[in-house]
């Protein structure tokens, strides 16, 4: 989706605050067949939660559709993340417990992400973490078989094309805390096959530097458990309880 849009800061006069306008190409969205992609983001992000990117409204001409989008100030957590190399567990905490909370209000609306990534994490006026981009989001109604998403960041399930529910979201809040910690996603290789393989082996390591807590270990590595659906797998099924109770006391 980035490919195809860009955003440009507006004042939005009626209201007298900045918003983002994001621009897509009508011909661009038909030519890479993700109309119904865009479809999903409008729907998805009209709902109101601190912790997703807020859509207000959008209008379109005879080339373009325009998105009138929350403006996150501080710009992308990625940015952020380079910049540092990686996170205190404290602020990785914080990240990480607001990112739960927007999906727990996500999977109660029966919506799974699919495609949590750094790239698609922004930071608010507050230093607040909103969730933005949600074109490869589903509804959960049925389980799914697509593989979709970013290879670093996808659970088991999807690369191995077999059923998946709305525990591959908390799969993808692991493998982010872990990124957030150590600055590189867990199952990164120099070969494509060399990451799918530690993905569907789970083979998690932790380094030795940067020193990270016995706790926030313990989180990465259940979240990050064998995979199966979310009603068969305990350890996922109570993760984001076992974030809020846990990680944010790091």
């Amino acid at each position: 989706m980035e490919l195809v849009s860009k955003a440009i800061t507006t004042p939005e006069l009626w209201s007298n605050h900045i918003v983002a306008l994001k621009v897509l190409f009508k011909s661009q969205l038909k030519q890479s067949q993700v109309e119904h992609q865009l479809r999903r983001e409008v729907e998805i992000q009209s709902h109101l939660h601190p912790n997703i990117l807020r859509l207000y409204g959008y209008f379109y001409d005879q080339t373009r559709v325009y998105l009138i989008l929350e403006y996150a100030a501080k710009g992308e957590l990625y940015k952020e993340l380079q910049k540092c190399n990686y996170f205190s567990e404290r602020r990785a905490a914080t990240y990480i417990a607001s990112l739960a909370q927007a999906l727990i209000y996500l999977h109660g609306k029966h919506v799974i992400h699919r495609d949590i990534k750094p790239e698609n994490l922004l930071i608010g006026v507050q230093g607040e973490l909103k969730i933005a981009d949600f074109g490869w989001s589903v509804h959960t109604f049925n389980r799914r078989r697509t593989m979709c998403g970013t290879l670093d960041y996808l659970p088991p399930e999807m690369v191995e094309s077999v059923e998946h529910d709305a525990s591959v979201d908390i799969w993808s809040l692991g493998v982010l805390c872990y990124e957030f910690l150590y600055g590189v996603p867990p199952f990164e290789a120099k070969e494509h096959s060399d990451t799918y393989r530690r993905i569907v082996k789970v083979d998690l390591k932790f380094p030795p530097k940067p020193i990270v807590s016995a706790v926030a270990k313990d989180v990465i590595s259940q979240v990050t458990s064998t995979f199966l659906p979310s009603s068969e797998n305990p350890c996922r099924q109570s993760c984001t309880i076992q974030i809020n109770k846990n990680v944010v006391n790091v």
